[in-house]
């Protein structure tokens, strides 16, 4: 029997019990690797299909990655039940729900709660997953980036804000953990309809001019990115970090 790319693997998805972070915690579980899937929203019958459907250890546990002892207990407990950490996949973010307008308009606090979630958290899951990454001497961190942070977007002036943030995160981290077998790198997305995309008009209302600036003419879907995702996550992407891997049907050329 051919053994599961990532096998045995222990990972972590942000923001993984709706949208794109489900697909991401599937594809990880399809391809091996136990999954814990952190939100603020409900995730235990998703973890139960995710188990059901793969055979992986799968669980659900409340993760606000704003809030540090948040994100300890959450590293913690994910350790105690796998044994481990391997895999970060930051994909908690605010985005379908934030308000959309001019910048002049937006307040301190949507602002600081951008920040909050969209780089702030980041760095605390990774603050309390590396130690433990560390101890195996193995670590996958994808921060879950955006295209807009490449080229600017108004009217979405605090995400967009964060999203080049994470890029300097993800950039300086990786210089600090590449000799602990540690890679850090960012999987770079455009607009992808997701549930949470499909449900909210304004967003959907994008699409036409998002894919008239692709190379390939056609909306993104959540399968799209996948195999970027378990590439990052896997053995092969070894020998890369600080990186973006843009997945956006060729609107950004870095």
């Amino acid at each position: 029997m051919t053994k599961s790319p990532l096998e045995g693997r222990r990972a972590i998805v942000t923001g993984g019990a709706k949208s794109m972070g489900l697909h991401f915690a599937r594809a990880l579980a399809n391809a091996g690797a136990n999954v814990a899937l952190g939100d603020v929203v409900e995730g235990d019958t998703v973890a139960a299909d995710i188990h059901a459907e793969t055979g992986r250890d799968c669980f659900y546990k409340h993760l606000d990655v704003s809030d540090e002892q948040s994100a300890e207990a959450f590293c913690a407990e994910t350790a105690a039940r796998f044994g481990g950490i391997d895999i970060l996949v930051n994909n908690a973010a605010i985005f379908a729900s934030a308000r959309l307008g001019p910048f002049g308009d937006g307040t301190a606090d949507e602002w600081n709660r951008m920040f909050a979630v969209n780089v702030t958290g980041s760095f605390l899951m990774a603050k309390y997953a590396v130690p433990i990454m560390s101890q195996g001497g193995f670590g996958r961190i994808i921060n879950i980036g955006s295209g807009t942070a490449h080229k600017g977007m108004p009217n979405m002036v605090a995400y967009v804000s964060s999203k080049a943030a994470l890029l300097g995160f993800t950039r300086s981290l990786a210089r600090e953990l590449g000799d602990k077998g540690i890679t850090v790198n960012t999987l770079g997305l455009g607009l992808i309809e997701s549930d949470s995309i499909r449900d909210d008009e304004v967003h959907m209302s994008f699409t036409d001019r998002v894919v008239a600036s692709r190379s390939i003419h056609r909306s993104g879907q959540p399968d799209d990115p996948l195999g970027a995702l378990l590439y990052l996550a896997g053995d092969a992407s070894g020998f890369m970090t600080g990186q973006t891997l843009m997945v956006d049907g060729g609107s950004v050329n870095l």
